[in-house]
C-alpha cells in the first residue's frame, strides 16, 4: 500500500477528544549548549475545543511563564498541510498534533524532527510509549463499561472471553461500529494472549465476531453513545473511551470501568522537520512530559499522561478511574499503530461488508 493510501485511514477518535501529537526536534538543535534567541511567540497546531483549553492550562501556561514566549494555538489538525509546509520549506507551526496511526510514517517520510531525549525526559515512560519522531502527550483506552446494578459484587465480565459469554453474563451489549479494537477484542475472546495479538489473525477474529454479533443491541458511532446508553439502561455492557465513562461516573451514574484487556492508544505531537523554532518546540515537549503538568491535564479531561509518575498528581478521586493507575495499567493492551496504518483501509472495507450481513 502506498503512503498516500495509508494516510487516508484515520482510525482514532477525535479525542474529545481527537487526540494526537507533538514532538521532536533534531538532536542538533535542542541539545545545543547555547540557546538561540527567543521568539516573541511560537505556533502550536491542534484539534481545538476542550483539548486546546486543557492544553493551555496544563502545558502552554507553564511554558509561557518559564520562557516568556507566547504560544499561539491554531486548529484543526491537518496532515496534508503539514506535508505541504515541510515540502515547500514554508513551516508555520513549531509543533502540531498528528494522528498516531501515521506519526511513525510521517517521521520516516522526513516530515518530523527526531525527539531530543537530552531535553525531553522519557525515563518514566513505558517502553511502548517511547518513539523516535513523536511524543505521546497522553493516552486513552477503549475499555469495558458496565452497569453495577446488573453485575453486583464484582460479578461483571473481566475478560473479552467473558464478554462473549452471554449465558453467564446476560444482557444487551454495545460495540463500536469499527474494526479497530473489535478485532483485538475478538482474538482475545478466542484465547489469543495479548502479547501474541500482532500481526492480527483477521479471519479468526471475524469468525469470533460472528458469535457475538446476534447479541449486540447497538453498534455505536460516536463517543457519547455508549456512556449514554449505560446511563439510560439501554445496555448493561458497552465498550467505550475511558473519558466518557469517567464523566458519567463522576455525575453519579451506577457505572464502572473494567480495564483488564482494555486497548490503550496514544495522543501524538510532532515538530515539523525544519521548523524555525524547533529548539523551543523541544522545550515545550519537555513541559508536556512533566508529571505535574500531566496531572493537571488528566484532572481536566480524564485522559492521563504517560509519565507514570503523573498519577501522583491526579485528584485522588479521579486517579483510580484512569487507565494508567497502578491498579489498571498492568492489564492494558497496547495498539500496534503501524499494523493499523498498513491494514486499516482493507479492514474498514471488510468490516463494512460484515456488519450489514
Amino acid at each position: 500500500m502506498r503512503n498516500g493510501s495509508k494516510l487516508r485511514y484515520l482510525a482514532a477518535p477525535l479525542f474529545a477528544v481527537s487526540a494526537l501529537a507533538l514532538l521532536a526536534t533534531g538532536a542538533g538543535g535542542a541539545g545545543a549548549a547555547d540557546a538561540p534567541p527567543k521568539p516573541e511567540s511560537i505556533v502550536v497546531n491542534g484539534s481545538g475545543g476542550a483539548v486546546a483549553e486543557a492544553m493551555r492550562k496544563a502545558f502552554f501556561t507553564p511554558f509561557e511563564e518559564k520562557y516568556g514566549i507566547k504560544i499561539i494555538a491554531t486548529s484543526p489538525t491537518d496532515f496534508g498541510k503539514l506535508r505541504a509546509m515541510v515540502e515547500s520549506d514554508n513551516i508555520e507551526w513549531t509543533a502540531t498534533e498528528i494522528d498516531a496511526e501515521v506519526a511513525d510514517m510521517a517521521g520516516e517520510m522526513g516530515l518530523l524532527e527526531k525527539i531530543d531525549t537530552s531535553v525531553v525526559d522519557l525515563s518514566d515512560y513505558p517502553e511502548e510509549a517511547k518513539h523516535e519522531y513523536w511524543l505521546p502527550r497522553g493516552a486513552y483506552a477503549t475499555a469495558l463499561g458496565y452497569r453495577k446494578d446488573a453485575f453486583p459484587d464484582g460479578g461483571h465480565p473481566k475478560t473479552w472471553a467473558e464478554f462473549w459469554d452471554v449465558e453467564t453474563f446476560p444482557g444487551p451489549r454495545a460495540l463500536r461500529n469499527h474494526p479497530i479494537d473489535n478485532i483485538e477484542f475478538a482474538l482475545m475472546a478466542d484465547g489469543v494472549a495479548p502479547a501474541d495479538l500482532y500481526p492480527l489473525d483477521v479471519d479468526r477474529a471475524f469468525a469470533k465476531l460472528d458469535e457475538i454479533k446476534p447479541h449486540i443491541a447497538v453498534w455505536w458511532e460516536s463517543g457519547a453513545q455508549p456512556a449514554q446508553m449505560l446511563v439510560d439502561n439501554e445496555v448493561v455492557l458497552a465498550t467505550g473511551w475511558n473519558g466518557r465513562f469517567v464523566a458519567i461516573i463522576q455525575d453519579g451514574a451506577p457505572v464502572a470501568i473494567e480495564y483488564n484487556q482494555a486497548v490503550i492508544k496514544e495522543a501524538a505531537f510532532g515538530i515539523p522537520k525544519g521548523a524555525e523554532h524547533a529548539y523551543w518546540g523541544q522545550r515545550l515537549l519537555a513541559e508536556i512530559t512533566d508529571p505535574k503538568n500531566q496531572g493537571v491535564y488528566a484532572n481536566e479531561l480524564a485522559y492521563p499522561g504517560l509519565n507514570l509518575k503523573s498519577i501522583d498528581y491526579v485528584d485522588p478521586e479521579m486517579a483510580p478511574l484512569l487507565p494508567t493507575h497502578p491498579d489498571n495499567v498492568g492489564g492494558l493492551v497496547w495498539t500496534k499503530i503501524d499494523w493499523w496504518a498498513e491494514n486499516g483501509e482493507d479492514m474498514q472495507r471488510r468490516w463494512n461488508r460484515w456488519v450489514v450481513r
